[in-house]
């Protein structure tokens, strides 16, 4: 049996949250289905609201403290990634990209992402398809293709969670775990061929003629 590691990331602000929330359901589920498929995991969470001075701090020095240090090589080093953001102004939350800019572009080449979103409404849920898709693609991430939302009406279940939303965490853990179990061979990431616009001239070079 092959342990995985699971890293969650949740840019909830409240306590409780309901992004921590969610997030902890998709890594239930997600070890569940892991474990249905031969192999056992280890989850570890990052809570990015511990880590918002560390995050500000990062952005003006360029250095990451041991806190903030510790919280990106967990992420950086996982099998998979669960990202759940709060939705803000129809987008993800600035604390949640503040996260990912700090790392570095290549870092989670290659790592299969569940990604999650929470807001008080559905009128929120293309959140996960115009924004969170968009910036993991460019991390060259490979997301799960079942994104999953969460309204305040889909808490109302008898067990605390709507049957739709649980549906939808089911499904989206399955994709994960059948990523992250097919994604390594020998511990070693699969990594995406390399990016033929890398090498490109920036437009000053361009201008300046070298």
């Amino acid at each position: 049996m092959t342990t995985r590691t699971l890293a969650v990331v949740s840019a909830g602000l409240a306590t409780p949250s309901s992004s921590r929330l969610l997030a902890d359901r998709l890594a239930t589920a997600t070890v569940a289905a892991l474990r249905e498929r031969g192999d056992d995991a280890t989850v570890e969470v990052v809570d990015l609201r511990a880590h918002a001075r560390d995050l500000a701090d990062n952005l003006v020095t360029g250095f990451a403290n041991g806190s903030l240090r510790a919280a990106v090589d967990t992420v950086v080093g996982a099998d998979g990634l669960i990202a759940v953001t709060p939705v803000f102004s129809a987008s993800y939350s600035g604390l949640f990209k503040t996260f990912f800019d700090v790392l570095d572009p290549e870092s989670l080449t290659g790592t299969p992402v569940l990604l999650g979103a929470t807001a008080g409404t559905a009128r929120h849920s293309l959140v996960l398809e115009h924004a969170m898709r968009p910036l993991f693609a460019y991390l060259r991430a490979i997301p799960a293709p079942t994104g999953v939302f969460a309204a305040s009406e889909d808490w109302a279940g008898a067990d605390g969670v709507d049957s739709g939303l649980a549906g939808r965490i089911d499904r989206a853990a399955g994709e994960l775990a059948d990523l992250v179990a097919g994604g390594r061979a020998g511990g070693h990431r699969q990594r995406r061929p390399a990016d033929p616009f890398a090498e490109v001239p920036s437009f000053e070079e361009l201008l300046r003629g070298t």
